[in-house]
């Protein structure tokens, strides 16, 4: 599967981008004046937020790609509560103005997907991990290391899309969902992973290497 399907535009913004477009175009012809720029302003907005540009993956082994662009807000030594070890949790938060396509951070088969309902406070607190709506994907890598990645929505983000299933493999960089305005995903690590990464750090999908896991041999 090609992990850029749909490069420059994610598919998810289509809707968004055609009817801020046509409610442009109507109200440019009845209002006009601020009413007029202030719809064109809000294209540009679903514009820049519903665009998905392809990335260079890096090849380096072991490497753990960062699945969003965003800032790292968490680094920390964590149960990780979908596979039940003790893990290195990495956080990444979205803002409105972030690219909002979610990629795989390694090459692994997908070996469970959970689901839970919950809250939408503010993606950058802690507590959104385990309160907020999410999304978990289990992956295994060739070598048995287990690699949970998490799509959190935020306060203002209403819809997590994944478009994996229990048994798909995926590769690194390869485009597995989406979320719409301002969200988080969560990386959950094994202990022994060299991380990269830390609070602060503004961090790209698929470029910015998150951490390198050990290689057998």
């Amino acid at each position: 599967m090609n992990p850029y399907p749909h490069p420059i535009i994610a598919r998810e913004g289509w809707p968004f981008l055609i009817g801020s477009i046509a409610i442009a175009l109507l109200l440019s012809g009845i209002a006009g004046g601020i009413v007029e720029l202030l719809s064109w302003a809000v294209v540009l907005f679903v514009l820049q937020f519903f665009r998905d540009p392809p990335r260079e993956i890096p090849q380096d082994a072991g490497a753990v790609l960062s699945p969003a662009d965003g800032r790292i807000v968490a680094v920390e030594r964590v149960t990780d509560p979908y596979v039940q070890r003790e893990a290195i949790k990495v956080s990444v938060f979205m803002n409105v103005f972030n690219v909002h396509s979610n990629r795989s951070p390694v090459d692994g088969t997908v070996q469970q997907i959970w689901y839970f309902p919950g809250k939408f406070v503010n993606a950058d607190l802690d507590k959104a991990s385990t309160e907020n709506e999410r999304n978990a994907v289990w992956l295994k890598t060739a070598d048995g290391t287990d690699i949970t990645s998490v799509q959190v929505a935020g306060l203002i983000a209403r819809r997590i899309l994944c478009y994996v299933k229990a048994g798909d493999v995926l590769t690194r960089g390869q485009r597995y969902g989406f979320i719409r305005f301002g969200s988080r995903v969560d990386v959950y690590l094994p202990l022994n992973a060299s991380v990269k990464a830390s609070i602060g750090d503004k961090v790209s999908a698929t470029t910015t290497i998150l951490a390198t896991l050990p290689q057998n041999g």
